[in-house]
């Protein structure tokens, strides 16, 4: 089993920024993608952005430019860095990481941080 703690969310103003941290520990084989996805009140869950254990990375169009993830695979720890904050970005905040077991995937999830951006 896996664990997952996330940090860094709050309140922020807009044009502000922020950086989200999620650390896993427990029984891990082999950390494969690492992503932060989020959810807004009313709205379902969405990725925010991944990146691989080579170190590819994906971004949602809507943060492209703004939000950089990056990843410290000796610490099993994966990063969100949000800068110029808008409050649409407000939305509880998801880390989901891919542990590969020889040759099955288990993903697990975070608890969620909150960020809320004032306008």
């Amino acid at each position: 089993q896996v664990q997952l703690v996330e940090s860094g969310g709050g309140l922020v103003q807009a044009g502000g920024s922020l950086r989200l941290s999620c650390a896993a520990s427990g029984r891990i084989f082999s950390i494969n993608t690492m992503a932060w996805y989020r959810q807004a009140p009313g709205k379902q869950r969405g990725l925010v952005a991944a990146i691989t254990s080579g170190g590819s990375t994906d971004y949602v169009d809507s943060v492209k430019g703004r939000f950089t993830i990056s990843r410290d695979n000796a610490k099993n720890t994966v990063y969100l860095q949000m800068n110029s904050l808008k409050p649409e970005d407000t939305a509880v905040y998801y880390c989901k990481v891919r542990d590969l077991v020889g040759v099955r995937e288990y993903d697990y999830w975070g608890q969620g941080t909150q960020v809320t951006v004032s306008s």
